[in-house]
């Protein structure tokens, strides 16, 4: 017998293990029937989607001088990128230094250190900017005390954006035709990356933006968030504002329910992200009455065991009970409520200080 060559992938570094994820056709029911969406699996990846983000801002460091071999990455962050930095410092040789919060996950934490980054805990939220302002306080505070040290700054760094380029590229090789795109927003880069490459091939499509009720990005007033992962409490630069055509806020009730719907439909399961996304994604293709929209899946399941998954959790956060079947029309972020779902279509940057070159009060 003879022996031919395998076309399955052989990686001799785990850089190799990045992208290329599958997409998956999601039909599930929320709770209307609709012609299905492509839902992408970047949780498919051992570093997770922000891993393409990690490896994209430590390249362009190293290329520009700004990392020297052998040094420290430090940044602030709630799980993922945090799981991508120690991911990429892998497989490069860079020690990787994270400030996270007191509300990081057990498994993350344990995960973090077993992968040999150095944790920093904050305990106390800044009092305007939130736990994303406090983190970046310690940030700087390591930066000052840890030679040839270098931030990736992940909220306004526009190597975050590029490197999810590739994703939207994989996009659009996968699923062909597009009419519409929904993404999660955190940082901005992955929604700023991937509307870069379609609105190059499909002009009309629709990026359409999740966020969380209590969320500053898109305007709303800054409040404490159940969800994790999605939502900031300062305005990223990196948020493309002008590619979006619309913005919805998903609340933590209905991000549960639509987890645990995909995940018993499909045996696909996700965070608080994948929840949100799926609904308004599965809402889109019903509206447009079209099969050619795209969703990313930022993880799987694995964080979420004891807040998503946890019918304990659910049931003394009230995320157990009805939940809103489509999203309530707004026409400002400010008319949006602290719960539940919302739509607006004039998304516009909040952070107008910021555009007459003074500092925003959230950002600093």
């Amino acid at each position: 017998m003879t022996l031919q060559q395998s076309t399955l992938p052989r990686c001799e570094s785990l850089l190799g293990l990045i992208g290329n994820t599958p997409v998956l056709r999601v039909r599930t029911p929320f709770p209307k029937q609709h012609p299905g969406f492509w839902a992408k699996l970047e949780g498919c990846t051992p570093g997770g989607m922000k891993a393409r983000a990690a490896l994209s801002m430590i390249q362009g460091a190293r290329f520009r001088g700004e990392l020297a071999p052998g040094g420290t990455v430090v940044e602030s962050s709630s799980g993922t990128l945090a799981l991508g930095l120690a991911f990429v410092g892998t497989a490069l040789g860079h020690p990787v230094a994270i400030v996270a919060d007191r509300e990081i996950d057990a498994m993350t934490r344990n995960l973090l250190r077993s992968y040999g980054a150095e944790l920093s805990v904050v305990s106390t939220p800044h009092p305007t900017g939130g736990w994303q302002r406090a983190r970046l306080d310690r940030v700087h505070e390591l930066l000052a005390r840890l030679p040839q040290a270098y931030w990736p700054d992940q909220y306004n760094n526009p190597d975050n954006a590029l490197g999810y380029r590739e994703l939207g590229l994989e996009l659009v090789e996968q699923c062909g035709e597009l009419d519409a795109v929904v993404c999660s927003v955190g940082t901005g880069g992955h929604s700023a990356g991937i509307a870069s490459v379609v609105r190059e091939i499909f002009p009309d499509a629709r990026i359409i933006g999740v966020d969380t009720p209590g969320s500053a990005i898109f305007g709303q007033p800054n409040r404490h968030r159940v969800m994790r992962g999605l939502g900031s409490s300062i305005h990223p630069a990196n948020v493309c504002y002008e590619a979006f055509d619309e913005v919805h806020w998903v609340g933590p009730a209905e991000s549960v329910q639509a987890c645990r719907s995909i995940a018993a439909d499909t045996f696909v399961a996700g965070g608080w992200s994948t929840g949100a996304v799926g609904l308004v994604a599965a809402w889109c293709a019903w509206e447009l009455g079209t099969d050619r929209v795209a969703a990313v899946f930022p993880d799987g399941p694995h964080r979420y065991w004891h807040t998503v998954y946890d019918d304990d959790f659910c049931r003394r956060n009230g995320l157990d009970g009805p939940t809103r079947t489509k999203p309530i029309e707004v026409d400002t972020p400010a008319d949006a409520g602290a719960e539940g779902w919302f739509r607006c279509r004039n998304v516009q940057d909040p952070c107008a200080l910021r555009t007459r070159g003074k500092p925003c009060p959230l950002c600093g």
